[in-house]
C-alpha cells in the first residue's frame, strides 16, 4: 500500500503550470471578452473561474491520482466566494477572496514556526528533496512574508483600481511575481540541502490566490 502511494506520476512542468494558473487564465480571457455590461463580465467570468478550477482538480486527480492540499484549499475558497459573488451579485466577494487565503496562509505558516511544526513541508510534500529543517525554516519565513505582503496587496489593488485592473493584475501581476518569487528562494535552498532539480520551481507553486 505504502509503495502504490509513493508511485503518483509526477506531473510535468506544462501541466503543473496548467492546472495552477489554467482557471486564473480562463477568468482573465472570459472577463476580456464576455459581453454586456460590468456586472454581467463578473458574473460570467467567476462562474467560469469556478468550472475552471473544478476542472483543474479533475484534471489532477486524472493525471497524478492525486490532489495537492494547496489546491483543494483554493479549489474549495474560489467555489465558496464565487457561489457568494454570484446569488448575491456583489464582485466584492471575489476579490476579497485572494486576502483571505493569502492571510491564511500567512497565518498558519507563522503558526508552524512558533508551534516548531513543519507545516510548509508537510503542504509541499517531497517537492523539495534533500532540503535541511533549517531551509525549511527559512523556506517558511519567507513565505509567510510573502503571503502576508499579498494579501496586503491585494487589498490596496482592488479598492483603489477597476474590476478590469484587478483582473489584469492577478494574471500579469499576481503570476510572474510569483514565479519570481519562488525562483529567488532557489539559491537559499541549494546552500541548505536541496537537490538540484531545474523544475523546482513548477513543481512547488503555491495556489493561486
Amino acid at each position: 500500500m505504502t509503495d502504490a502511494a509513493s508511485t503518483k506520476p509526477a506531473p510535468s512542468p506544462g501541466l503543473r503550470m496548467l492546472i495552477d494558473f489554467g482557471p486564473l487564465a480562463i477568468f482573465f480571457l472570459v472577463n476580456t471578452f464576455a459581453p454586456g455590461p460590468q456586472l454581467a463580465r463578473v458574473l460570467i467570468a467567476t462562474a467560469a473561474f469556478m468550472v475552471a478550477i473544478f476542472l483543474a482538480m479533475g484534471l489532477s486527480l486524472w493525471k497524478t491520482r492525486h490532489i495537492s492540499p494547496m489546491l483543494w484549499i483554493s479549489g474549495v475558497l474560489v467555489l465558496v466566494f464565487g457561489g457568494l459573488t454570484l446569488w448575491f451579485h456583489d464582485e466584492t466577494f471575489i476579490k476579497v477572496k485572494p486576502t483571505i487565503v493569502y492571510a491564511m496562509f500567512a497565518i498558519v505558516l507563522a503558526y508552524g514556526l512558533i508551534a516548531r511544526k513543519p507545516l510548509l513541508q508537510m503542504l509541499l510534500e517531497s517537492a523539495y528533496p534533500g532540503l535541511t529543517a533549517k531551509g525549511w525554516r527559512l523556506l517558511t519565513i519567507n513565505w509567510a512574508v510573502f503571503f502576508a505582503v499579498m494579501a496586503v496587496l491585494n487589498e490596496i489593488v482592488w479598492r483603489t483600481q477597476s474590476w478590469d485592473f484587478w483582473v489584469g493584475f492577478k494574471l500579469w501581476g499576481v503570476v510572474p511575481l510569483t514565479l519570481l518569487f519562488a525562483a529567488g528562494n532557489i539559491p537559499m535552498l541549494l546552500r541548505h540541502g536541496l537537490t538540484t532539480d531545474p523544475e523546482i520551481v513548477d513543481k512547488a507553486l503555491p495556489p493561486e490566490g
